[in-house]
């Protein structure tokens, strides 16, 4: 198997994605490999129609989301220059990350990403992008447990 030079690092700015973006970062850097960061941002309202209601909000409420993606990946593109890794960034409108993720691998030899490891309910009703793109692809991934990566004293709280 030949060294991995480009990893693809999905984030969306949470505590848990940033965790696993530092821990990407070091990999990256042992392989001297350049970084794509990912993020995909959803309309969130379009399973729920078009109501009056949907329609008067729809376009603020896509603006935070694509801002804060933004920033997302603004904070991962600081972090890889402090570690001396070259990167990129990518946003990605009004797709499921999934869907994304998966577009965005064919470039990629290595995934890295972290998961929040929700269980029970929580699973069940806000599902796994992590498992979901790791089961649809053919693609070596290394997922970061949001416990794991707790246990290991990488700090969850910063942003």
């Amino acid at each position: 198997m030949t060294p991995a030079k480009r990893v693809l690092m999905p984030t969306d700015g949470s505590p848990c994605s940033e965790a696993a973006v530092r821990r990407g970062l070091g990999f990256a850097r042992a392989l001297g490999a350049e970084v794509t960061f990912l993020d995909a941002v959803e309309d969130p309202l379009t399973p729920l129609g078009t109501s009056p209601y949907d329609l008067a909000y729809r376009t603020d409420l896509y603006d935070d989301l694509k801002d804060a993606a933004r920033e997302a990946l603004a904070r991962a593109a600081r972090m890889a220059q402090e570690a001396g890794v070259p990167c990129r960034t990518v946003l990605v409108e009004r797709e499921h990350p999934v869907r994304a993720i998966h577009a965005a691998e064919r470039d990629a030899d290595l995934v890295v990403m972290g998961t929040h490891g929700r269980r029970g309910f929580n699973r069940l009703l806000f599902g796994s992008v992590a498992e979901e793109a790791l089961h649809g692809s053919h693609k070596p991934y290394l997922i970061l447990r949001h416990e794991e990566v707790a246990r290991e004293g990488v700090s969850l709280e910063s942003a």
